[in-house]
């Protein structure tokens, strides 16, 4: 299939992004990696006037490893910040996850901003983001850049507050405390297709060893993604401690809304939620061992977690 017609603009600056596409509006349509958008136009599901390429900005093209958060520019791909290693020991979930998406030859175009602002809820990186409590910096011509809380962000299944002149040039995933673990487990039918059920967990440990916060993200299984405080179940038990683990997979199953498709009933998914929930917060509460015994070697962040 081939998409509709469409005119082509390839701006080498963010001032002659914006001011193209407030020019636009409605029309214009961002392509950064074009690994959701072109296939939406192929099939015809998207169909927009004027397509602003924003790959020759090279001012976008920036991961930014602070003392605080990973900012990753809107030119950055999968694949470049999956190989990062200041990112990975920074925040190792992002390693964590990316190494679930798609397949190589879709993580070597595709762009982490891209992804992001695509809102799709089974997208690994849309968890992350909201998990970490980061934030998606937003240009428009004729205004000032302004941050964007994931809360904020995520409005419904592919839909985000993003307005049609909007750019987003950044996004900024906080830093975990210091020994924190993390885990991104997730179940699909092939390696590479879309989750039935992804979980992301945090998990920072008490000097005793037991659990002092517990958060969960989770994909496919709500309308956006979806934010857990499992703390309720696990603060001050062990992280393997079965019984608690059981009790936050409750509490993300209850807190889930999973609709039926070709792939998965309802209750079959709400199974998925309560393994992967289990798997997912005992894998990060081992990584937070590991990180608290320093035998984890930044090379390993987010591929033995």
């Amino acid at each position: 299939m081939k998409p509709p017609p469409f005119a082509y603009h390839a701006p080498t600056s963010v001032a002659a992004a914006l001011e193209l596409l407030a020019e636009l509006g409605d029309d214009g349509k961002v392509l950064a990696g074009g690994q959701s958008l072109i296939p939406l136009l192929n099939m015809r599901l998207a169909a927009p006037a004027h397509l602003v390429d924003i790959n020759r900005i090279d001012e976008l093209v920036g991961i930014e490893v602070g003392d605080d958060a990973v900012t990753v520019g809107a030119g950055v791909r999968h694949a470049a910040l999956e190989r990062d290693e200041a990112a990975a020991q920074a925040a190792p979930l992002l390693r964590q996850a990316l190494r679930l998406v798609a397949h190589p030859a879709i993580r070597n175009r595709g762009t982490v901003c891209g992804s992001i602002a695509h809102a799709d809820p089974a997208g690994e990186l849309t968890a992350v983001l909201a998990l970490l409590g980061g934030t998606v910096r937003v240009a428009r011509h004729g205004g000032d850049s302004h941050d964007i809380a994931a809360a904020d962000f995520f409005v419904a299944p592919l839909e985000s507050s993003l307005r049609p002149a909007d750019l987003v040039t950044s996004v900024r995933f906080p830093r975990p405390p210091i020994g924190a673990g993390s885990a991104f487990v997730e179940f699909a039918r092939r390696h590479g297709d879309y989750a039935l059920c992804g979980i992301g967990a945090t998990v920072a440990l008490a000097d005793d060893g037991s659990v002092a916060t517990a958060r969960v993200g989770a994909i496919s299984i709500h309308p956006t993604p979806l934010v857990v405080d499992c703390g309720a179940a696990l603060v001050g038990r062990p992280p393997d401690d079965e019984r608690a683990l059981t009790a936050a997979a409750e509490l993300v199953d209850e807190a889930s809304s999973p609709e039926p498709d070709l792939h998965a009933t309802v209750l079959y998914r709400r199974q998925l939620t309560r393994v992967l929930t289990a798997r997912a917060i005992a894998a990060a509460g081992a990584h937070a061992r590991r990180r608290r015994r320093g035998t984890t070697h930044p090379t390993q962040e987010g591929i033995d977690g």
